[in-house]
């Protein structure tokens, strides 16, 4: 991955950060930037058990971003989420995962 791209990539983790604390209304942040580790999750956000893999990306590779997510994610929802240029942040979760996906989040919302 050469310079620019990891660039736009911190760029895209912490703006899908924000966008993470603005629908949810929870703190979120950049992973990489406490945790400190390659293997840090993209991004970190106060909804328990969720992770999340950011893609900021013309062109994506559905499922091995999704695979991605999953082997990431341990115990966790795995949550993909993803923008091109001039469009809007989507959310990318199988449909098996989001019945414990609304639960999380609920669970956040209720505290």
């Amino acid at each position: 991955m050469g310079r620019m791209e990891k660039r736009k990539g911190a760029a895209g983790e912490r703006e899908a950060a924000r966008e993470i604390s603005r629908v949810f209304n929870v703190e979120a942040r950049r992973g990489v930037q406490f945790a400190g580790g390659p293997d840090s999750p993209d991004v970190v956000a106060d909804l328990p058990g969720v992770h999340f893999e950011v893609k900021r990306t013309e062109r994506l590779s559905l499922w091995a971003a999704v695979d991605q997510a999953v082997g990431d994610a341990g115990e966790k929802t795995p949550v993909v989420l993803h923008r091109p240029n001039r469009r809007p942040w989507i959310a990318i979760v199988r449909l098996d995962d989001l019945p414990e996906l609304a639960k999380r989040i609920e669970g956040v919302r209720g505290a």
